[in-house]
Parts: C-alpha cells; sequence; structure tokens
C-alpha cells in the first residue's frame, strides 16, 4: 500500500468520524449559532490531521517526501473531480431546501455537511481508484 493510500484510509476515516461528530452536535442543537459546533469541529479535524500525517511519515519517512507518480496523480485528480460534483450536488440540494423554508443557520450547516460529505467521498474515491489502477 502506497503512502497516498494510507493517507487517504487514515484522512478518510479522520473525515468520517469528525463528521459524525459534527452532525451529532448540529442535531442537538440544530437552530444554534453556527461557530458553536464548526470551531471544534474544525479544531478536531486539524489536530487528528496533523497527528495522523505526522505518525504516517514517522512510519514511512521515504515515502512521505516522495511527490505522487503520474498514476497516483491520475487517481488524486479524477477523485477531486468527481467529489466536486459531490459537492455540488450538496450545495444545490441545500439552496433548494433553502428556498423550501429552511433557515440560513441550516443552509450553512447543510453546505458545511457537503463539504465533510464531498471530502470523504474523496478519500474513498482515491482508494478505489489506487487499487484499481487507472
Amino acid at each position: 500500500m502506497s503512502f497516498k493510500e494510507k493517507s487517504a484510509w487514515v484522512m478518510g476515516l479522520i473525515m468520517l468520524a469528525t463528521g459524525l461528530w459534527y452532525a451529532q452536535l448540529v442535531a442537538a442543537a440544530p437552530q444554534a449559532p453556527v461557530i458553536g459546533p464548526l470551531v471544534p469541529y474544525v479544531l478536531a479535524v486539524i489536530v487528528l490531521s496533523i497527528v495522523a500525517q505526522v505518525i504516517l511519515a514517522i512510519l514511512s519517512p521515504k515515502e512521505a517526501d516522495a511527490p505522487a507518480d503520474e498514476r497516483e496523480r491520475a487517481a488524486i485528480d479524477r477523485a477531486g473531480n468527481w467529489s466536486g460534483m459531490v459537492l455540488g450536488f450538496g450545495v444545490i440540494t441545500a439552496v433548494i431546501m433553502y428556498i423550501g423554508g429552511w433557515s440560513a443557520t441550516l443552509l450553512v450547516h447543510a453546505v458545511i455537511g457537503s463539504l465533510i460529505v464531498s471530502t470523504i467521498a474523496e478519500y474513498a474515491l482515491q482508494i478505489y481508484f489506487f487499487r484499481r489502477a487507472i
């Protein structure tokens, strides 16, 4: 398993766990100010990502320094393309729900949720494309 794939696995799991935590925070108080659940979520993602990447780099220092090869770059680019479509769908859906009567607070939470889901999709697709060997 390449370093990039290991990183995608770890980051995907971090985003999944923190995304579920964010969803719980929002579900507990959906009309609370957006900044309330957003700040701890962002801090958790930053800290967990740094710790995970440092650990991965310590375990594989030569691989961590190596640039992505052309197969990895193609997989990363393709995953980014598809995750962008997931993000667009989520944001358009959130705007439609806002037009349908959701509050601005829920609109922001839905857009943040779309960002989280698209990031999870990006890492999952990277793993899929790495294993598929585009």
